[in-house]
């Protein structure tokens, strides 16, 4: 069974960085897409970054040129490195693997301090 942990959330002052990191148990070969999503208090889950099983990777607007997502293959691990923190980043941050069928991790949370 597939599981996901993620790792890498706190607390930080608008302008700083964190690295997130979603373990997953077994491997991240196979999967067609992996990426992270996020939740503030009162909105929609919003899509944040992807990257797909060919390389490509999608960023929502707000956080292009900010954040960057990556993967490594021999840590079954994937990453997201967000630079230049915004108050409005602040969310809980979850990741996901997608195959036949999509796993989710938990959820972390990320808050950044004005």
């Amino acid at each position: 069974q597939v599981q996901l942990a993620e790792s890498g959330g706190g607390l930080v002052q608008a302008g700083g960085s964190l690295r997130l990191a979603c373990k997953e148990s077994r491997s991240i070969f196979g999967f067609k897409s992996m990426g992270w999503v996020r939740q503030a208090p009162g909105k929609e889950r919003e899509s944040v970054a992807t990257v797909f099983a060919d390389g490509r990777m999608n960023y929502t607007d707000s956080v292009t040129g900010r954040f960057t997502v990556s993967r490594d293959n021999a840590k079954k691990t994937l990453f997201l490195q967000m630079d230049s923190l915004k108050p409005e980043d602040t969310a809980v941050y979850y990741c996901y693997m997608q195959g036949g069928t999509v796993y989710w991790g938990k959820g972390i949370q990320v808050t950044v301090s004005s």
